[in-house]
């Protein structure tokens, strides 16, 4: 029985179990493409059948749309060929010009468009349970399957890269962040955390340190009854010893050590260098992540910040690094910075020695890190000179005036974010000295 034989009913029957056939290999392809290659191997080393049947499918892109695009050309041409007998019964010579149009058409919307978006928005149900069927479909069309793509890869070897699919398989540093800010399910704190491990490498020991003038320590020079108060007032439980200045690091004092001189009336300095440690350096430069692993392998928890000459510039602890991570650990940063007065309005006074990194993070702020790491530093840099009375400067959205000046150095600054950045307000002019 030929199709010239068969009825319009069933030649309409015919086309329509081609276009569902087609709607399966359009699909087919378009939700195999669209699968997260990520979620696929989870899936598969969660020994799910269907991930696994189409990872399979996956190693050899080649021979899979092969297949499928062999089933989809065979399904089309003998839709065209069904069409084109069906327009002639029904509209005689000018069927030939209509069937091919009507076909195109119908086709398009329900064989081509509609399965692929589908498929698009449901890859894993629709690949999955694909694959079921492609993989014996691969077995029996392979004599076509492996001519066709002998073919094919001869023609498109010169135009790819042996590392091609290497190079697709991985992520840069910069799409998994993305992935993490923008493609996980994971919000809140969580996220918050895998960022802040990304980024330890963007940000170095300089940018979070104490800074050498707020670093708190012994002095071996002073009194001892002095250096006992200043001991059992201290907040911290390692403290650095040194004599005149911090030029000159005698050792790193944990407090803990001191305890069994409690009962004790008196300890002498030469007993607190015995218990202290050696000083550990680490270049101002050195990125986080790396500084982690130091303190790892140094068993330390506490190094003094050297710049390139040598000199102490401030001092960074195991904990500075872990709040990168995970944030403060006080519950509201922003009360327990003593630096930053609210004066409500969205008005601060704020202490010119404040690392910006804090004052950003306290605040939810963006004032610019990449250059002076200090309020100070930034507003002087802004200016490009020593002020020498109070002014108002913008720098990006924030307007800041300063309040107290002294030793060479801006240490009051009012700020608050302007809500209009479009135009910087103006300087005020200079009192007169006289």
């Amino acid at each position: 029985m030929s199709l010239n034989t068969l009825s319009v009913d069933w030649l309409f029957g015919i086309i329509i179990v081609l276009t569902l056939l087609s709607a399966y290999f359009s699909s087919s392809e378009t939700a195999m493409v669209a699968l997260n290659r990520y979620r696929l191997r989870h899936l598969v080393k969660q020994k799910h059948e269907g991930a696994t049947r189409a990872n399979k499918l996956l190693q050899r892109p080649d021979r899979l749309l092969g297949v499928i695009l062999i089933g989809n050309n065979l399904v089309n041409f003998l839709a065209a060929s069904v069409a084109t007998i069906l327009g002639l019964r029904l509209f005689g010579d000018s069927g030939v010009v209509i069937a091919p149009v009507a076909l195109t058409i119908f086709f398009l919307i329900f064989a081509e468009v509609g399965p692929k978006t589908i498929a698009a928005q449901r890859p894993e149900p629709i690949a999955f349970r694909s694959a079921y069927v492609l993989q014996p479909l691969l077995k029996i069309l392979y004599p076509g399957v492996w001519f066709i793509n002998s073919i094919s890869n001869a023609l498109v070897k010169p135009f790819v890269s042996k590392d091609a699919d290497n190079a697709n398989d991985g992520l840069t540093y910069d799409e998994l962040r993305t992935v993490v800010t923008d493609g996980m399910r994971i919000r809140g704190r969580r996220q918050d955390m895998m960022v802040g491990i990304l980024d330890l490498e963007n940000v170095t020991v300089n940018d979070i340190m104490v800074p050498r003038s707020e670093i708190l320590g012994i002095d071996v020079e002073d009194d001892i009854d002095e250096t006992l108060a200043h001991l059992a007032n201290s907040q911290h439980t390692r403290l650095p010893i040194y004599k005149d200045n911090y030029k000159s690091i005698l050792g790193i004092l944990h407090l803990r050590r001191l305890a069994k001189y409690v009962s004790t009336d008196s300890i002498t300095k030469a007993e607190m260098l015995e218990l202290s440690d050696e000083p550990y350096y680490v270049p101002e430069a050195t990125p986080l992540h790396t500084q982690l692993f130091n303190f790892q392998k140094e068993k330390r928890r506490i190094a003094l910040v050297v710049d390139e000459y040598g000199d102490v510039q401030g001092i960074v602890t195991l904990e500075d690094i872990l709040e990168e991570i995970v944030g403060e650990f006080t519950t509201d940063f922003a009360t327990h910075m003593n630096n930053i007065e609210t004066l409500g309005g969205g008005e601060y006074i704020i202490d010119g020695s404040a690392l910006l990194r804090d004052i950003n993070r306290a605040l939810e702020w963006s004032l610019p890190t990449d250059g002076p790491k200090t309020l100070n530093g930034l507003v002087l840099e802004h200016l490009e000179t020593i002020p020498e009375n109070h002014l108002c400067l913008a720098i990006d959205q924030y307007q800041m005036e300063t309040t107290q000046l002294g030793d060479n150095l801006v240490k009051r600054v009012k700020i608050s974010q302007r809500s209009d950045t479009s135009v910087a307000p103006p300087l005020p002019e200079e009192p007169s000295e006289s």
